[in-house]
């Protein structure tokens, strides 16, 4: 599912992914390394991520840079970003992939759930920003690439805390674009439909449900995370050099 376009400007930029060790991150880990960057990626899953780095090393001798570290700690986030300026020089390129879909009912919703909650799919999201921003900023250049979702858009009721961080994420783009464009920062969204994930089809995937989605889908096929890599290669190369506060929806249509 790897793109076959080769975006130029990548070879060799300074990529920092958050939750890049597995699904959708870790096709967007392996689309950048692919690319000839220089790909650290956050993640709390080490068994899967060490498996990552050693496939991508073996089959295309480009080994990403492994961070373990918890997003909801907003110290050991700022850590791995520092960590991966040290290794592979100022972040060029972010992409805030991480996030944590989980289902919950309105009435099960706890205070603490709801914050730790936005804490996993909202909040790391500023604050890896953050932590990249002021070397962008003396580059006068670098490109952040949010993940949202279409969940928000199409009413989805199965998980109203995760929604609405993922509607804050659009908002946080077009807030963190207006405030970093003046330094040649440009930052944009990708809200993708159902990715097909192995943790989806583990948890919630049923042949019913999935077929009735595809079914208001224009392309009738399953999205696969490896859909999603080349659509992040467009926004954080300069063929998109002169967008920024976008969504791009890539869903297959079902918008």
């Amino acid at each position: 599912m790897m793109p076959s376009a080769i975006f130029p400007d990548l070879e060799n930029a300074s990529v920092l992914i958050t939750g890049g060790g597995s699904g959708i991150g870790a096709s967007l880990t392996e689309g950048f390394a692919r690319q000839g960057a220089k790909v650290a990626f956050i993640d709390i899953a080490e068994e899967e991520s060490q498996a990552l780095c050693d496939r991508l090393a073996a089959e295309i001798g480009n080994r990403p840079l492994f961070l373990k570290a918890d997003l909801r700690d907003v110290e050991a986030l700022r850590t791995a970003a520092g960590n991966a300026a040290e290794a592979h020089g100022t972040v060029s390129v972010l992409v805030n992939n991480a996030a944590l879909d989980d289902r919950h009912r309105i009435e099960e919703i706890t205070p603490d759930f709801w914050d730790d909650n936005q804490a996993i799919n909202l909040r790391p999201q500023f604050f890896a920003a953050q932590a990249v921003a002021e070397g962008m900023k003396a580059a006068r250049a670098g490109t952040i690439v949010n993940f949202s979702s279409i969940s928000f858009m199409i009413n989805s009721g199965a998980y109203p805390s995760y929604t609405a961080a993922k509607a804050g994420v659009v908002g946080l783009t077009k807030g963190l674009a207006g405030a970093l464009g003046p330094y040649g920062i440009r930052v944009n969204a990708i809200a993708p439909g159902w990715v097909i994930t192995e943790r989806q089809r583990a948890l919630w995937v049923t042949e019913e449900a999935l077929s009735a989605f595809i079914d208001r889908q224009c392309l009738k096929e399953e999205i696969q995370p490896g859909d999603m890599v080349g659509p992040c290669l467009f926004l954080a190369s300069s063929a998109s050099r002169m967008m920024t506060a976008q969504t791009l929806i890539v869903d297959g249509g079902y918008l």
